[in-house]
C-alpha cells in the first residue's frame, strides 16, 4: 500500500480515497463563567434549603408542621366583648346630715385705735381712750374736731373743739363723744 501524501490524511480524500480534505471543525468554545455561575447559585440554593429545614426542625412546629405531638400549644389571648345597656337609675333616698360648726373663740372686737376723719365716736366703746394724731384737713376747708359730754349736739355739751389747718393732736377720755369733720385718718399715738 502506498503512503498518502502529507496533505491528505487517509480515508479523507475525495470519494473516500486519497485527496485533499477539510480539516476537522474545532470544538465549540465553553463559556468559563456560565458553569461557575450555575455552581454558585446551586450551592446557595442548597445552603438555604438546609438552613430552612434546620429552623423548621428547631422551632417551627407551628401550624402545618405535621409534628404536633412534641409542641405545646401556646395560650392565645381571649377577647370578650360585653354590651351593657344603660338603665335609668331610680332616685335613692335623700340623706341630709346636719353638722353644727363650732366657731373658734375670737376676742371680742374692742374699740379701734385708728378711725376715719369723718363721724361721731363714743370713746371707750367705738374708739380706745388715748391721744390721737391726724395729718390735717382732707380738703381746703380745714379739719374740725370736737370733744363732747354727750351726743345731744347742744352747745353746752362741748368740752373742747378746734379747726385745724395742718396736723393736730387731741386726748380723748373714756365716756366722751368725739366728732370729726373733713379730717384725714386719726391714729392713736399714746
Amino acid at each position: 500500500m502506498a503512503t498518502p501524501p502529507p496533505n491528505f490524511p487517509s480515508g479523507n480524500g475525495p470519494q473516500g480515497g486519497w485527496g485533499p480534505s477539510m480539516p476537522p471543525a474545532p470544538p465549540a468554545p465553553k463559556a468559563p463563567g456560565r458553569n461557575r455561575a450555575l455552581l454558585t447559585h446551586g450551592a446557595v440554593a442548597v445552603a438555604a434549603l438546609l438552613v430552612g429545614a434546620g429552623i423548621g426542625a428547631i422551632g417551627g412546629g407551628g401550624e402545618g408542621s405535621g409534628d404536633t405531638a412534641d409542641v405545646k400549644a401556646a395560650p392565645r389571648p381571649t377577647v370578650t366583648v360585653t354590651a351593657t345597656e344603660q338603665a335609668e337609675a331610680e332616685p335613692g333616698p335623700t340623706v341630709t346630715e346636719t353638722v353644727t360648726a363650732k366657731p373658734k373663740k375670737t376676742e371680742k372686737a374692742g374699740p379701734a385705735s385708728s378711725f376715719s376723719g369723718e363721724g361721731e365716736f363714743l370713746v371707750g366703746e367705738d374708739i380706745k381712750p388715748g391721744t390721737y394724731k391726724t395729718a390735717g384737713p382732707e380738703g381746703e376747708y380745714g379739719c374740725y374736731w370736737e370733744r363732747a359730754k354727750d351726743a345731744s349736739g347742744e352747745f353746752d355739751s362741748i368740752i373742747a373743739n378746734n379747726n385745724l389747718e395742718g396736723p393736730g393732736r387731741v386726748t380723748l377720755n373714756k365716756g366722751e363723744y368725739f366728732k370729726t369733720n373733713r379730717c384725714k385718718e386719726w391714729k392713736r399715738v399714746g
